[in-house]
């Protein structure tokens, strides 16, 4: 069993870029009597917000993230063009990890009402490779 994450990044000229990644899960997580479910470390998180977006929103100035942030999209969909010009569109479930905190950024615009989970990522975290 896997678990998928895209990562948005600036690379050393400071454009911004999406990456794949996976990570593998194996069983063991369980409290009894429940079956053992399927985990894998991940990273360490801090505090979190709901953050709303009405259909009309825009970001369409490129900007990168204030800080490393893990973003689990809840409803609606949003469509972000990374610096390198490479476009996506992301839908409720997806997981994206933003990490472009300098350089070029990104743009990004809501499609339909959006409703996502922003998690701050704590500074002691391991960066993605």
């Amino acid at each position: 069993m896997r678990a998928t994450y895209t990562r948005l990044f600036a690379d050393q000229n400071g454009v911004s870029h999406f990456e794949n990644h996976e990570i593998e899960l194996h069983p063991g997580f369980a409290v009894p009597p429940a079956a053992p479910l399927h985990f894998a470390p991940f990273m360490n998180l801090g505090k979190s917000n709901f953050i709303g977006a009405p259909a009309d929103w825009r970001g369409d100035e490129p900007h990168p993230v204030p800080r490393r942030i893990l973003t689990i999209v809840l409803q609606g969909s949003v469509e972000i063009t990374a610096g390198d010009g490479t476009v996506r569109t992301f839908n409720a479930g997806d997981i994206i990890l933003g990490e472009d905190t300098s350089g070029t950024g990104h743009s990004s615009r809501v499609i339909g009402e959006g409703l996502s989970l922003f998690i701050d990522i704590s500074d002691d975290s391991p960066a993605t490779p």
